[in-house]
């Protein structure tokens, strides 16, 4: 793609949302208004968000299409460049999305952005999706924050069984996007368990002497992870993190055969 063309893109996505006078709740025409893409009366910017509408509905048929998740997984990764730029557009002009079929394109793409494993790109959409309300899609059946949530501490827990580690600062940014926003305590107890796991991690690294308060916050990380839900599968992470605050109290502690006060 073009330098010229992801230019446009974001400038004609900027005016879309930009256009309407009360703020950008009907900046994208709603989809029996939208002119067709190449309508001679269409403004460029409603022709660029037919275009953008057109690509997304070809998208979702291709990949419902696709039976293996690791083939769509693949596909998302190839046809999130194409709508980079004009996503980018929306985001800078900051006015919402509207209600028309160009509309679904930025939630899309965050979850998209989730699936290939590029967090950083979603949570900077989450936070516009949030500040605007701006719904779901009606084929994902749960609110921005609840995907949000739910699907990148999925995506931490999956790798941590398998050994390896997710960015904390992911986890913890998540939480703060969402921690004032109503979700089920079952998605936010999972969260809590992924930002605990690598509190853990970080800490069996940590010399002795600079662990216990991070200890401490593991801890109170796991255990209300436990209060939201008991069934989350914390406790043998927390009584491990308790022997270790234990072990390191007691490597801390005075000890008389070594200079420490007398009887």
């Amino acid at each position: 793609m073009s330098l010229a063309r992801r230019h446009r893109d974001r400038i004609l996505a900027a005016k879309t949302v930009a256009s309407a006078p009360d703020g950008g709740a009907d900046a994208t025409p709603a989809a029996d208004t939208l002119p067709a893409a190449g309508a001679a009366n269409a403004s460029p910017a409603d022709r660029a968000a037919a275009q953008i509408g057109l690509r997304l509905t070809h998208d979702l048929r291709r990949l419902k299409e696709i039976r293996s998740i690791d083939m769509k997984i693949a596909a998302r990764r190839e046809m999130l460049p194409e709508y980079l730029d004009w996503v980018a557009g929306v985001l800078s002009a900051d006015r919402g999305v509207g209600t028309g079929l160009a509309a679904d394109v930025v939630p899309t793409v965050m979850v998209w952005h989730i699936d290939v494993g590029e967090y950083a790109a979603a949570l900077d959409i989450a936070e516009f999706l949030l500040r605007h309300q701006v719904a779901m899609p009606s084929r994902y059946q749960r609110d921005a924050a609840t995907i949000i949530v739910e699907e990148i501490a999925d995506a931490a827990l999956k790798m941590q069984a398998a050994g390896d580690p997710f960015p904390l600062d992911v986890l913890t940014r998540t939480g703060a996007l969402t921690a004032d926003l109503d979700i089920h305590d079952e998605v936010r107890a999972k969260l809590f368990k992924a930002i605990g796991n690598e509190q853990l991690r970080i800490c069996e690294g940590l010399v002795v002497e600079d662990s216990a308060d991070a200890l401490a916050a593991t801890i109170a990380t796991l255990t209300e992870a436990q209060r939201l839900h008991a069934r989350v599968g914390v406790k043998d992470k927390i009584k491990r993190a308790t022997k270790l605050l234990a072990a390191v109290a007691a490597a801390q502690a005075p000890n008389n055969e070594q200079g420490g006060a007398a009887a």
